[in-house]
């Protein structure tokens, strides 16, 4: 009687393709974990470079730190979309009770996407008070006897004539 297709197979009487599968499922979950950490890495850089950026003031410079985060954000995500199903065969193949690299790095990603938002929270209220200073420059620029003087020619009214003759 062949006991490894019965239902109540033990666990030490894993199929060698089963054991192939688990095996390969578990390199992709650490592999894309691994993705996942290391673009976080970035993205806090990104964001540290970026509070220097905003503080600074230089719009150009922001403009393309807003692209790159938005970049590096795409790829985590679609790290994430790869991981889940991934999770979730792992969780049913894996197990329970046995540690290894995979619970470790998952707390490592958490640890690092905590971080970011800290750091994103911090750079938008750098950013808000960039803009209300920004804002009250603009008001005291409309307080200036120079700007509010209107040009020599806005009164001159609208032309009449239009010479097409070449």
């Amino acid at each position: 009687m062949d006991t490894n297709h019965t239902p109540e197979r033990r666990e030490s009487e894993i199929s060698p393709e089963e054991l192939k599968q688990r095996v390969a499922v578990l390199k992709r979950f650490r592999e894309l974990l691994s993705q996942q950490r290391n673009r976080f890495r970035q993205y806090l850089d990104v964001l540290d470079s970026q509070k220097t950026v905003i503080e600074q003031g230089s719009a150009e410079q922001l403009i393309s730190h807003v692209d790159l985060e938005e970049k590096i954000l795409g790829d985590i995500f679609s790290i994430q979309k790869a991981i889940e199903p991934l999770e979730s065969m792992y969780r049913a193949a894996a197990p329970q009770g046995k540690s290894g690299e995979v619970p470790e790095l998952k707390s490592v990603v958490a640890e690092l996407k905590n971080e970011a938002a800290a750091r994103m929270e911090r750079n938008k209220n750098l950013l808000a008070a960039r803009m209300t200073r920004i804002r009250s420059e603009i008001k005291g620029m409309q307080g200036n006897p120079f700007i509010r003087r209107p040009s020599i020619y806005a009164d001159s009214g609208v032309p009449s004539l239009l010479d097409i003759s070449g």
